[in-house]
Formats: structure tokens, C-alpha cells, sequence
């Protein structure tokens, strides 16, 4: 056991480190649950959990929804995207896939990365990748995309297709074909460089 702690609480964001064993193993910051009308997202600058908008429309996210500490999507996160000219600037969004339905937000888990949903919103890269819970007995042998079942992911990718979406308005999201572990891991580790780049640490 280690003696190391904190003696404060670090910024979800910049504070937290990316995972165990990036990018086959990162950490999650659990911002929104599947039992969330209302979209919560952490603020940038104090790093609490702020209200972003209720949800705008019935559709609730299918699966724990959060963010990989110290990633930014930059240029290079956006050139891994057709069609869109940049990253959203914003750290890298994860799903994370369990069995046990996780209701508390605000809180860290390691997940496993199998894949991604390329999305692009008002022409700005904002994937989501894909990633079980490590610990999952149920998920233990799902290692890529293939071996998620369909109808979770129909319905992540349905999700994230409309949340969005508010009537008498032009849809901002277009969303791509999923993909797959390997490129999941690229795009995860060209989040990590952009974040270096925009947030260069000192010394």
C-alpha cells in the first residue's frame, strides 16, 4: 500500500493522471449516468461538476458517460477525422460499458478501450471512445468492438446521433462508422499529445 495521497482534491481535468496503461487501460471521470435527465459536464476552470443544459430530448445516455484525464482534442485528434477541421477543444470523451448500472457521477473508474464513435459536431472532431469496465466480470472478454453487443451499441450511437438535437433547429452532429480498438488507441494518444502541446507543464 502506498503512503502517497493528495492532500487536496486535484482538478478532475489536469490533475488527474490518464490511466494505468494508456491507451489499452485509461482512467474515466464519470461526469453523466444512464439515470440523467440533465447534462452535467465539469467546469473548466474550478473543475467542479457544473449543469450544462437539461437533456433535449427523451433520450437518456445508455451507459456511463466521461472524460480521459489530461487529453485535449487539438489539430492532431482532428486530422484523424475526415471532414472536420479540427478537435472541439475539449478533453477526450469515454463510454464506458458495465453490467452493474453505476448512478453516482463524479467518480473515477479504469476502463478497457475496444473502439470509438467517430463525431463531428458543427465540424469539429468529438469522438467518443469506447471502453468496458476493467474490472466487469461479465465484459471480461470483450476486447474489441466486434465483441460488443449490437444492440448497446445501436444504442449509444442513437444517443449520441440525437442529444443534441432541439426542435426547429439544424442538427450540429454527424456521426460516422464505430471503429475499432486500434484506432481508438491512436486517437487517444493523439489526445495526449495535444494536451501536452496546449498545457505544457513546467520544468
Amino acid at each position: 500500500m502506498s503512503n502517497e495521497y493528495s492532500p487536496w482534491r486535484p482538478h478532475p481535468w489536469h490533475g488527474l493522471d490518464a490511466g494505468p496503461d494508456v491507451p489499452r487501460i485509461v482512467h474515466a471521470f464519470v461526469e453523466i449516468t444512464p439515470f440523467d435527465g440533465v447534462k452535467y459536464e465539469v467546469d473548466k476552470r474550478t473543475g467542479y461538476l457544473k449543469v450544462d443544459r437539461p437533456q433535449g430530448s427523451s433520450s437518456l445516455p445508455p451507459m456511463p458517460y466521461g472524460f480521459v484525464p489530461r487529453t485535449y482534442c487539438g489539430r492532431r485528434v482532428g486530422e484523424l477525422m475526415k471532414g472536420t477541421r479540427d478537435g472541439d477543444g475539449d478533453p477526450l470523451d469515454v463510454c464506458v460499458l458495465t453490467e452493474r448500472p453505476i448512478s453516482r457521477s463524479e467518480i473515477l473508474l479504469e476502463a478497457r478501450v475496444v473502439g470509438g464513435v467517430p463525431m463531428s459536431d458543427a465540424g469539429l472532431a468529438d469522438d467518443k471512445i469506447l471502453a468496458v469496465l476493467a474490472s466487469d466480470e461479465l465484459y471480461a472478454n470483450v476486447r474489441e468492438l466486434a465483441d460488443v453487443p449490437e444492440v448497446l451499441l445501436r444504442r449509444l450511437v442513437h444517443y449520441l446521433r440525437y442529444y443534441k438535437a432541439l426542435p426547429g433547429r439544424e442538427n450540429p452532429v454527424v456521426i460516422g462508422e464505430p471503429y475499432g480498438r486500434t484506432h481508438a488507441e491512436r486517437v487517444i494518444e493523439a489526445a495526449l499529445a495535444d494536451y501536452r502541446e496546449k498545457f505544457p507543464r513546467p520544468g
